[in-house]
Formats: C-alpha cells, sequence, structure tokens
C-alpha cells in the first residue's frame, strides 16, 4: 500500500534529559526530571505528548512529524537537532540499528 506522505516531514532531535535535585526551606530535597520534550508544543506537530513518541534503542533520541514545509516554531527551537527529512528519508533512518532492534527468534 502506498501511502502519500509528501508535505509530511520530520526531525529528529536528542532527548537532553536532565535531573535536578531542589531542596525548599524546610529542608524537604525534589527530584524533578526534564528534557527537550518539554519544550515542544504538541499541538503543532503529529504526536500527541512527550509520552507518545517514539525513542531510539537508546533511549536517547527522538523525533516527531508535522505536515507542510514550515518548520514549527518549538521544532525550530530546540537544540542538537538534525533534519527535516521526507518520510523516505527517515524510513530508511528508522531501519537501522539505532532505531530498530532487530531480534532473532
Amino acid at each position: 500500500m502506498a501511502h502519500d506522505y509528501e508535505h509530511r516531514q520530520f526531525m529528529i532531535f536528542n532527548i537532553n534529559e536532565t535531573t535536578t535535585v531542589t531542596t525548599d526551606e524546610f529542608g524537604n530535597s525534589y527530584t524533578g526530571t526534564t528534557s527537550q520534550l518539554d519544550n515542544i508544543n504538541f499541538n503543532e506537530i503529529l504526536e500527541t505528548s512527550k509520552h507518545t513518541v517514539r525513542k531510539s534503542v537508546d533511549g536517547l533520541k527522538s523525533f516527531v512529524k508535522w505536515n507542510g514545509n514550515t518548520i514549527p516554531t518549538s521544532i525550530n527551537n530546540l537544540i542538537d537537532k538534525l533534519g527535516p527529512y521526507t518520510y523516505s528519508e527517515i524510513d530508511v533512518i528508522l531501519q537501522t540499528s539505532e532505531w530498530t532492534v532487530n531480534e532473532e527468534i
């Protein structure tokens, strides 16, 4: 079955997850984790949340997709990004061992 993704674009980026520990005035410590996924406006792209994006096998990279030639602002503002890619380009990339585990049965 042929797909018509001529106007779909994809961007790969490093997630850059960071964990911080803060202490309040009472001595209680709180740990928080942030990443580039927190900087994405999911109304601009086709994924629905940071919990629904596909990640690389090692969990360090992800990618998002959108329709049109204009890169969404929140995606353009990401650091450590590669792309944009077309559907045929991302299809080849996602078949590599960085994105797909080839398990023997």
